[in-house]
């Protein structure tokens, strides 16, 4: 074999080698770009699972809504975390927008029984609701034990209503029915009652700040 061939076939054999090296490195690049493409594909995946999770979606939909919901203490036993403590009339008398109705449910000697009852639903008139009123006629609310207790206990359901129950009709403690209209956050209570804060939870009751006084129909 000459000289001439041997070189040849040296030079084809180099040219042969460096085309498989570049192969093997592009092959390895691809398969590195592959991996990190698919880790960062994995990682958007579990956050956005994370943000869908069942848990997420409870967490808000537990939460209390509505713009007056800005109005209740941020801390102390007014606020959201304090009132869940407590049963509902004790609860009440922490948050400053009701003080009001606890005025008006202890003239009617109805503290114990609102703290006492098991898984209620409370619409509570907020102060300006029951500025609504004449005058006059509050103050002759306030003093007719027996009326004033009539309307209170229309405000109050013998059953925890979540949001998503809320819509409907509902017997009350008083014995006839409200109704309430509306999708969270913008739900009305006898056509005339707007929830201004709901999903409040106390101990035993969930509770929906109103902004007028509800008056039973009998």
């Amino acid at each position: 074999m000459s000289a001439s061939t041997r070189n040849r076939r040296t030079f084809t054999a180099l040219l042969a080698a460096g085309a498989l090296a570049l192969t093997l490195g592009a092959c390895s690049s691809s398969g590195g770009g592959t991996s990190s493409s698919s880790a960062t594909t994995g990682a958007t995946a579990a956050s956005s699972a994370a943000m869908s999770s069942p848990t997420a979606s409870a967490a808000m939909a537990d939460a209390p809504f509505g713009a007056a919901c800005a109005a209740v203490p941020k801390d102390g036993a007014g606020s959201f975390t304090g009132m869940a403590k407590d049963p509902v009339a004790t609860a009440a008398s922490n948050n400053p927008l009701l003080s009001t109705l606890v005025t008006a449910v202890k003239q009617a000697g109805l503290v114990d029984t609102l703290n006492s009852a098991q898984n209620i639903t409370v619409f509570a008139p907020t102060n300006d609701a029951f500025a609504k009123i004449p005058k006059a006629d509050l103050d002759a609310l306030l003093a007719d034990k027996a009326k004033l207790t009539k309307v209170l206990t229309y405000h109050v359901t013998p059953e925890r209503l979540a949001p998503t129950a809320l819509a409907g009709t509902h017997k009350t403690l008083e014995g006839s029915d409200l109704t309430v209209n509306g999708t969270q956050p913008d739900f009305t209570v006898n056509t005339n009652s707007k929830v201004l804060c709901g999903n409040v939870q106390t101990a035993n009751a969930t509770v929906y700040i109103v902004d007028t006084v509800l008056m039973p129909t009998s």
